[in-house]
């Protein structure tokens, strides 16, 4: 009898995990108001900085002018917050690092293939059927709403996040102070981005302490930047909340992006070609009449859809060079990340899970 007890609770139990006890987000979890005007939501610990505190450099107190001058920040509070952050020395080393590398090689090598490979393999496809089975209706209404396919966003929030198991570890304030105060070489950038992040805590309720990313600072599913969160995040679940670690949310919000860099509704994204020409510029930034292609011996194995300028992109399978014709909607896939290889395994990571869904 004490088993069947035992059995009976655990099943309720897992009933109500289903049902009712979905995890909740980041900024859900931390949330609250704030008792300081002008100020934001601050748990307990993160309301004073540590005894031990080194005062703020020129640079953050001038950063802190400019939030008070321009958001009516609580300048104390502030200061307090700037005072508890911490500079991590690995962010800046892992920022060295994405710096472009040139290579002089001119043979193909399977630099595709292998990127490529990393994103559609057999257990991200299974993920991917089961987000989007899970988000059907979610990923339709976008469609119905901004013009953009489920496979699309489906094939973002892969790249960027494994559809949310990878969302990053890094503490966003620390990251973002780090590179705003002490990378000179984008300090600006970094700095604007600082202060969408600490507007949208303040706005959200949320203390920004709490929200962890990746080592630049992107945020949730889609890897937003703040200040992408400022211009293009949507409340796509009508909560009353902007919260790019809620799946709906996120999936609103991209396709909130795609559609204000210009994406368009039911056309195609890039057309594979036959032929050769090795002595052409490639990449998502060249423009070339169709009619200067054809005449370099590229013809394109299905229709462009009328379409008169591409831009004409090199992919390296390995054995040989494959040739795409990129079209408009390929060009804003590279808004969200200024990589033609990127862009291509968004799509195609995003039309093999549509394949198998």
């Amino acid at each position: 009898m004490q088993n069947i007890v035992i059995c009976i609770i655990m099943i309720f139990g897992l009933i109500g995990c289903s049902t009712g006890g979905a995890m909740k987000s980041p900024m859900q979890q931390h949330r609250g108001q704030s008792n300081v005007k002008g100020g934001f939501y601050l748990e307990k610990q993160h309301e004073k900085p540590k005894a031990n505190s080194t005062n703020l450099t020129v640079d953050k107190e001038k950063f802190i002018n400019m939030m008070v001058k321009k958001h009516g920040f609580n300048r104390q509070q502030l200061k307090n917050v700037l005072q508890q952050t911490n500079k991590l020395d690995s962010v800046i080393r892992l920022m060295d690092q994405q710096a472009p590398k040139s290579s002089s090689l001119n043979v193909p090598n399977g630099a595709w293939t292998r990127y490529k490979n990393k994103f559609i393999t057999p257990d991200n496809l299974n993920t991917g059927v089961d987000f989007w089975k899970k988000y059907e209706k979610e990923l339709n209404r976008a469609y119905q709403e901004y013009g953009v396919p489920p496979e699309i966003i489906v094939g973002i929030i892969g790249v960027e996040t494994r559809w949310g198991k990878v969302m990053g570890k890094t503490r966003i304030i620390d990251a973002l102070s780090t590179l705003a105060f002490y990378y000179p070489r984008r300090s600006q950038y970094f700095a604007d981005e600082l202060e969408d992040f600490l507007v949208m805590c303040r706005d959200e309720g949320v203390d920004p302490f709490d929200l962890s990313g990746s080592f630049a600072g992107a945020m949730g599913y889609g890897q937003f930047m703040p200040s992408a969160f400022r211009n293009h995040a949507v409340d796509f679940n009508h909560d009353g909340h902007k919260d790019l670690w809620d799946p709906v949310d996120a999936i609103g919000s991209i396709a909130n992006y795609f559609k204000a860099h210009g994406w368009q509704r039911d056309s195609k994204v890039a057309v594979v070609v036959d032929g050769q020409a090795l002595e052409l510029d490639t990449g998502f930034h060249t423009k070339y009449r169709v009619q200067h292609l054809a005449k370099a011996g590229l013809k394109p194995k299905s229709s462009i859809d009328g379409h008169k300028v591409v831009s004409l992109l090199r992919l390296d399978t390995g054995d040989s060079y494959q040739f795409w014709y990129g079209l408009p909607n390929f060009y804003v896939i590279t808004r969200y990340n200024h990589s033609t290889h990127y862009a291509m395994a968004v799509w195609q990571l995003g039309l093999a899970v549509k394949q198998v869904k």
